[in-house]
């Protein structure tokens, strides 16, 4: 993804000139440029608004606004006018995303004015202001189209922190506190919107640990921290960057920013992959934010109001104390099982089971929530249609019905065709037949049986599945830049990350199997190695994951075909009852026709009668000779 320069000097970033249109006034012209526009956003009718306000009890748009609001912030909206406690925010549209686009990366005309009415509404909902030192407001600036894509957009978090702002939330919410959050914010923000590696931060931070001899991030102390934010600075001189310091000229860029991921290979590829077409953009939501890292009674977590791989109506999820939210998505720490939270957080736990209760009832279906509490208050951050496996889809559909709160015709159109097309690939024949060559256990993060060869990265993955050949996919942790090879793949491997993180997220999405978080397994991918249970195997070798027992297993173990029964024979029967047309199955042998009729074909539609000889080497013989045959006496014989 591009940078964009706006604070770096015209000479070293040639780019620069192309935001000058743009260009955020400075504060002190602020309160005049809210005076100016108020008024002609007020009446603007609706089908020119550019901008919609959440929070406080209220929302200019509702959850039907998808298309233009994106998922994120519709349902956002919706959260907010049902009554939930979500932090204020608004969603730029994604119509402005494709002017963008469009006009040569310039927003449209009175945009960035509705962005700071909007932002004036943020701030009187939250009682703070940005910039301001003594009382500052931070944001978090997010993506989300009308289809979900999860990672493969950006995000920024602690937008509004700069050398003064910091100094003052160091005063008000403790000097180690401000200060990761500054070094959080310097890191992200240099990656998603000045384009500088993050890898660059990493290395800064963990020659850092190695210096005071600490091993996780969270022992570092405030003097150390204060430290890393001038190492972290440094990392934006020698990439030849300014890091901004004026707050709005952070917000406009960060929006810009996320526009650009609209257009970035890894989305592109999601996109294809997924065959998500037809869409204007990304729609830009920024809202306050709320910290979930401000001591033992603060927290963020991840949860899904029924299980997304079985379908359990159990909250499944997880959530880390004292941490921001990409703590628990990136595999950073290791989270804690959401369940566990009753006894952390009392209190903030009875709050979030009562609202996933009220939103699963609202919505109608299973949703994916984010949360973080606040010394104590819950918030919640965002809720959308949950992604599942197709054992799991099947089984919410029909509960769903069984408890009354969907009729058939719903659970239908709840459960996608590739829903039905997972539960019908093959499980292991026996799990006792490859005991012996269990070689370590991680997460059980998408269900299913998966074999194949080792491979390191997505190239690799990419072509041995244009060969024709299955593959497993090893990493010590997945980005949104390997879903190409993670669709390539059988199935997904990682040492680091929980139930939610993004392999997790994506491989449930497509019916991958997926095992992550497998904390003794070590991976070379210089070498081209993995060790795990003191086996080593190198890349090609075979591997087998139990994605429902989370188990990774030495060799290829036996498969076997799936069968329809249980949840899936009573929901068939509900499409049987709905559909018009006749399915007559594509068979070539006997063996092949029976499954069919086992699996509800009525007859068979199509039967290539050569393939009936490929069973039976002498079969396949006597046909040659009978084609081969110079007159009829000999082909009769």
């Amino acid at each position: 993804m591009s940078a964009h320069p706006v604070a770096a000097p015209l000479c070293a970033q040639p780019t620069a000139a192309l935001r000058r249109k743009n260009q955020p006034t400075g504060t002190r012209n602020r309160a005049h440029a809210f005076r100016v526009v108020a008024k002609a956003v007020t009446e603007a009718p609706p089908s020119t608004k550019q901008v919609f306000v959440f929070g406080d009890g209220t929302a200019d748009g509702d959850a039907s606004m998808k298309s233009l609001l994106g998922g994120k912030g519709a349902n956002l909206a919706e959260m907010s006018a049902i009554g939930l406690s979500v932090p204020a925010g608004f969603t730029v549209t994604t119509e402005v995303c494709a002017q963008f686009h469009e006009n040569d990366s310039q927003l449209p005309t009175g945009a960035w004015e509705e962005m700071l009415v909007s932002l004036k509404f943020v701030e009187k909902c939250m009682g703070k202001t940005l910039g301001d030192p003594a009382n500052p407001l931070l944001l978090s600036v997010r993506s989300g189209a009308a289809v979900s894509m999860p990672g493969m957009m950006d995000t920024v978090l602690n937008l509004g922190l700069n050398d003064l702002v910091v100094e003052g939330l160091a005063v008000k919410a403790g000097e180690k506190f401000a200060f990761d959050s500054y070094r959080r914010f310097l890191d992200m923000y240099g990656d998603v919107v000045m384009g500088i590696p993050h890898n660059l931060f990493e290395s800064k931070i963990d020659q850092l640990k190695r210096e005071k001899g600490v091993v996780n991030d969270n022992e570092l102390t405030a003097k150390d921290l204060r430290e890393l934010v001038k190492q972290y600075k440094l990392v934006y001189e020698t990439a030849g960057v300014q890091f901004p310091q004026d707050p709005l000229a952070q917000m406009k860029l960060a929006a810009f920013a996320v526009f650009d991921s609209w257009n970035s290979d890894r989305a592109k590829k999601y996109m294809s992959i997924n065959q998500i077409t037809g869409l204007k953009g990304t729609a830009v939501t920024v809202q306050a934010m709320v910290f979930g890292n401000m001591g033992e009674t603060s927290g963020t977590g991840v949860c899904f109001t029924r299980n997304p791989s079985t379908g359990e109506n159990l909250l499944y999820g997880e959530y880390l104390v004292n941490a921001q939210g990409e703590d628990v998505v990136a595999g950073i720490r290791t989270p804690e099982d959401i369940l566990t939270m009753a006894n952390a957080l009392p209190e903030a736990y009875a709050g979030l089971v009562k609202n996933t209760q009220l939103l699963e009832k609202h919505y109608r279906d299973m949703q994916d929530i984010e949360f973080t509490v606040q010394e104590g208050k819950l918030y919640m951050l965002q809720t959308r249609s949950g992604k599942r496996t197709g054992v799991s889809a099947v089984k919410i559909a029909v509960d769903l019905v069984q408890d009354g709160m969907i009729t058939k015709t719903d659970a239908i159109n709840l459960v996608e065709p590739t829903h039905i097309d997972q539960m019908l690939h093959p499980q292991f024949k026996d799990e006792a037949l490859y005991a012996n060559d269990v070689i370590g256990v991680g997460l059980p993060a998408s269900p299913g049986a998966a074999v194949g060869q080792v491979v390191f990265d997505t190239e690799t993955a990419e072509t041995l599945h244009a060969q024709g050949k299955k593959c497993i996919l090893v990493r010590v942790e997945t980005s949104p830049e390997d879903v190409g090879g993670m669709h390539a793949s059988e199935g997904i491997l990682t040492a680091r990350g929980g139930m939610t993180s993004h392999a997790a997220v994506v491989a449930r999405g497509w019916g991958k199997t997926c095992v992550s978080g497998c904390s003794e397994l070590v991976v070379d991918e210089t070498n081209r190695w993995l060790s795990l249970g003191g086996v080593k195997l190198h890349e090609g070798d075979w591997v087998s994951l139990n994605g429902t027992t989370g188990e990774v297993i030495r060799g290829a173990a036996e498969l076997a075909p799936a069968a329809i029964s249980g949840d899936l024979g009573l929901f068939m029967s509900w499409v049987d009852a709905e559909r018009r047309l006749k399915v007559l199955a594509n068979a070539d042998t006997p063996e092949d026709a029976k499954v069919a009729r086992e699996n509800g074909a009525e007859g068979l539609g199509l039967v290539r009668t050569e393939h009936m000889f490929f069973g039976s080497g002498e079969r396949l013989k006597t046909v040659r000779r009978m084609i081969m045959a110079g007159n009829t006496t000999d082909r009769q014989s």
